[in-house]
């Protein structure tokens, strides 16, 4: 008996063709990938992090490379949400794939304004939220790493918009599962997991650190198993949907993600060294569910076997 694998799937009422995304940050419009692969064969794109205003971003140096990943302190860099409207957007929704745009703010009222701006615009499919950003109001405070914090800014979000919202989560907290419950409690369609982890490499001749910022946040597969375990801890905590992030670069890592319980990944830095690496996953997925005669990816998710 042939098995015909479906590799359909949704997040939030946003129904994809596939689980793999494009993370944000690192596939930017999606113009740079355009030679490499057809964009309209993952599941989604998620836009780099737009503001309200554009941004410089930080100083270089600005990335290095560490022992199986990257450190990077771009500074959230971007044209602001004018120049998105105006160029990007109308290049992504050629590829009729969900764009999901990803928005960040130094204020509650800043993300609320990027939501109702983003409301109901065709070709937005959802409004992916990024709260590792410094509250100026609470003296830098990241909003994700505070329960109260992370439920206003969710809350504010979801008021100003009727599109799907899904919280993006960083792993530098005490417990993730708290910051996870408060997104979910304040509205919060999905959970995506997780950003980078905060590191540091120094330059041992100069003795100076190797980022102009000091510190930066550390992506690719040194991160795996780090982000692999809180999205297991998020799945067993929300009822929402957990998307996966954090060093996944080939279709074995994706599916340890969807084991473990992510509806959906999300491809990073793996764009980086392959890119074409998202359509490779994809692929791979599927040979994996017609391999052990699943017939939906659905029948994967969570099904991580502990032993117990």
């Amino acid at each position: 008996m042939i098995i015909m694998a479906t590799m359909q799937t949704e997040i939030a009422g946003i129904k994809m063709k596939n689980p793999v995304m494009a993370a944000s940050g690192t596939f930017g419009s999606g113009k740079d990938y355009e030679d490499f692969m057809n964009l309209g064969d993952i599941g989604a794109i998620i836009a780099k992090s737009i503001t309200l205003k554009p941004r410089e971003g930080n100083p270089p140096p600005r990335i290095c490379e560490t022992p199986s990943g990257m450190l990077n302190t771009i500074g959230l860099q971007n044209a602001g949400i004018d120049s998105f409207l105006k160029d990007d957007l109308p290049y992504l929704i050629k590829f009729n794939i969900p764009v999901i745009v990803n928005i960040a703010g130094e204020s509650v009222d800043e993300y609320s304004q990027l939501a109702k701006r983003l409301n109901s615009l065709p070709g937005i499919a959802g409004i992916e939220v990024n709260i590792s950003c410094p509250n100026v109001k609470q003296g830098g405070m990241q909003f994700g790493v505070d329960p109260k914090l992370t439920s206003e800014v969710i809350s504010a979000v979801k008021k100003a918009t009727n599109l799907p919202v899904i919280a993006k989560l960083s792993p530098n907290v005490t417990d993730i599962k708290l910051i996870a419950k408060a997104a979910e409690s304040a509205g919060a369609d999905a959970i995506s997991a997780i950003n980078t982890v905060l590191g540091m490499a120094l330059d041992i001749n100069s003795r100076r650190p190797k980022l102009s910022m000091t510190v930066g946040g550390l992506s690719g597969p040194a991160i795996r198993p780090i982000a692999v375990r809180l999205v297991h801890e998020i799945y067993k905590t929300v009822k929402v949907p957990v998307i996966g992030i954090g060093g996944i670069m080939n279709a074995d890592d994706a599916i340890e993600f969807i084991l473990a319980g992510a509806s959906a990944i999300q491809v990073g830095t793996g764009n980086f060294v392959n890119p074409r690496a998202a359509v490779e996953i994809a692929e791979g997925i599927k040979k994996y569910l017609i391999a052990n005669k699943l017939e939906s990816i659905k029948d994967l998710v969570g099904q991580v076997d502990l032993g117990t």
